[in-house]
């Protein structure tokens, strides 16, 4: 876990540069995330789902970093999972680009589509992910904030069935690098990007919590 460790500490870092690094209208839909999990109330589950068209990379490294950063922030309540418009399998190149940053992260066999066991805290329980359409049993099936990270997803789903509420926040997809020399660097700073951002976003709502329990 120290390599893990130590990748918190940098996502730490870089989430305190976010708002220089990104437009308005984005740090916008980040603090807005922040503000919905901040009211949810703590005595039932805060489920935010990642959604890309094919639930195989920027929705998996959005699922994980965000699950790591509400548990760093102590927001227990929050749990995260990922869906797509389609379900494919999760790209080993985001796999090892997670695992190369001390994501302790485990396939359940070698099928096409496996399921994934990600233990990212000692003290909390590991959890399973997989690649699924967003309407998979699995998933929840409604009161979630769906966070759509690719336009194609966005797109096709104006409406995301059982969501309370959605957020757009496209992410540049690391394919374009897949079978290149540069695909492993790719992915490892693309996970770093959206790991940046939803460190962001739940600092800033573990600050809107405090907030408004010192109100109360």
């Amino acid at each position: 876990m120290k390599l893990l460790s130590q990748t918190i500490k940098d996502l730490q870092a870089l989430s305190s540069q976010v708002p220089k690094n990104i437009g308005s209208d984005r740090l916008a839909t980040l603090n807005l995330l922040a503000h919905w999990i901040a009211h949810q109330p703590t005595t039932a589950p805060a489920n935010v789902m990642i959604i890309c068209t094919h639930n195989s990379r920027r929705s998996h490294l959005g699922q994980i970093w965000l699950q790591a950063a509400a548990w760093n922030c102590n927001l227990e309540h929050v749990q995260t999972w990922s869906g797509g418009t389609e379900g494919t399998a999760f790209y080993p190149g985001a796999v090892n680009a997670l695992r190369s940053q001390g994501v302790d992260i485990i396939a359940s066999d070698d099928s096409v589509n496996p399921i994934y066991r990600v233990q990212l805290q000692t003290d909390h329980a590991p959890f399973e992910t997989m690649s699924t359409r967003y309407s998979h049993p699995m998933n929840p099936q409604h009161g979630f904030a769906a966070v759509m990270v690719c336009e194609e997803a966005n797109e096709a789903c104006p409406v995301v069935e059982g969501a309370a509420a959605r957020f757009g926040l496209p992410c540049i997809d690391p394919k374009v690098s897949d079978g290149t020399p540069e695909e492993s660097q790719v992915y490892q700073q693309r996970s770093l990007e959206i790991g940046a951002e939803m460190f962001f976003a739940m600092m800033k709502a573990r600050e809107l919590r405090a907030s408004l329990q010192s109100t109360e």
